[in-house]
């Protein structure tokens, strides 16, 4: 247990990550505040589906005590997934087994409540937006947020992702554009309104890709599905045609124009949509990205290892968090909890890191996903 008398412990950021964190020190009687900069917790949409996985995700939540309610609530059959041709043609399908929990697909919304509703009232103060941390590098460190007021804290975790402002407390690296592109649409009550994506998509994702395309589409509950129009471009793509991302009508032209030569099944995904797109250009940050260690100030998920969105992102977060958490209730001072972590944390970052850099334009490639190509080869 830390013996520092009642180390103040500042989140940044109420994502899966912050509150990971905040929940694995909250069941072994430490406090901790998480600041976000929004709103509420209404104040946007969550965000699409995500896979969590066995071997991080999951342990983070069984060492949170919500692996039950997880398993609960998510979807197992969303682990379906179909890679198609650019003929919508079906390349190669997995359909999971009974009872299989590998990597469960549950929607960030309803991940980011099953995390919110286990913490204790007033843990997450909303409307809490970060300018910059101050003070000396042994602390106290103090925290100064737009609307003019500053706490104190012993140590600082900044889990507020890709744009992270703890990030520079301990880094002067910055997210980069990969080439890479994604523009998102939307598709509501698929079953009756669109039941010839709902039958392409299946129970959980499907893929196409031609080497500099890409569509991905993910089905989401409540009978939503995501497609993600995946391309190699400028990321002011859409400026540099002379649009803005309210003229639906012309990307849709465009779009249209760039994947002709795609059968008109796929095509819907393109053109279907209900409302407008979401221009979501991919950035990473440097490979590798380490720091020197700070006795007051660490990062985690995104802020500390921004990787293109390959299914480990938020895994990773909350398998940080969870060990950062536990290594605060183990050792007798922040600063060494925070050596400990890092110890572990940064080396198996830069590992992913460097094993999916580049990884943006592997989703435009037409090979198969290596576990795929197992499966068929033993099919």
């Amino acid at each position: 247990m830390n013996t520092t008398p009642t180390p103040r412990i500042a989140i940044i950021g109420a994502g899966p990550g912050g509150l990971t964190c905040a929940r694995i020190l909250q069941q072994h009687g430490i406090t901790a505040t998480v600041y976000d900069h929004e709103s509420g917790p209404d104040a946007r949409n969550q965000g699409g589906t995500l896979d969590l996985h066995e071997d991080n995700g999951q342990i983070a939540l069984r060492e949170a005590g919500l692996l039950d309610d997880f398993l609960r609530i998510s979807r197992p059959e969303g682990q379906e997934m179909r890679q198609l041709d650019t003929t919508g043609t079906i390349v190669f399908h997995h359909v999971p087994e009974e009872g299989e929990r590998f990597k469960p697909e549950i929607d960030r919304g309803a991940l980011r409540d099953l995390l919110l509703n286990s913490l204790k009232p007033g843990t997450v103060r909303w409307g809490h937006t970060l300018r910059s941390v101050e003070g000396p590098t042994n602390g106290p460190r103090q925290l100064h947020f737009a609307d003019g007021t500053a706490i104190e804290a012993d140590l600082v975790i900044g889990a507020d992702g890709a744009w992270s402002k703890v990030r520079r407390a301990v880094s002067d690296a910055t997210p980069e554009y990969t080439g890479v592109s994604f523009l998102e649409a939307w598709f509501h009550d698929v079953d009756n309104q669109h039941p010839e994506i709902a039958e392409l998509v299946g129970q959980g994702s499907a893929a196409a890709a031609d080497g500099d395309r890409c569509l991905f589409a993910q089905r989401n509950s409540g009978d939503h599905i995501r497609v993600y129009i995946i391309q190699r471009v400028a990321a002011d793509w859409i400026t540099e045609a002379g649009l803005t991302i309210e003229d639906t009508d012309s990307i849709r032209a465009l779009l249209l124009d760039r994947y002709r030569d795609w059968s008109p099944k796929l095509r819907r995904l393109l053109t279907d949509n209900d409302g407008r797109y979401v221009d979501r250009p991919i950035n990473a940050l440097p490979v590798p990205h380490t720091w020197e260690h700070n006795p007051t100030v660490t990062l985690l998920g995104d802020a500390a290892h921004l990787m293109p969105p390959l299914g480990v992102g938020v895994n990773l977060a909350m398998l940080d968090a969870c060990e950062l958490a536990l290594a605060i209730v183990q050792h007798d001072t922040v600063d060494n909890a925070v050596l400990a972590y890092e110890k572990t944390m940064l080396p198996r970052s830069t590992q992913m890191q460097q094993l999916l850099d580049n990884g943006a334009e592997e989703l435009l490639s037409t090979e198969l996903p290596d576990f795929a190509q197992d499966a068929t080869a033993t099919d």
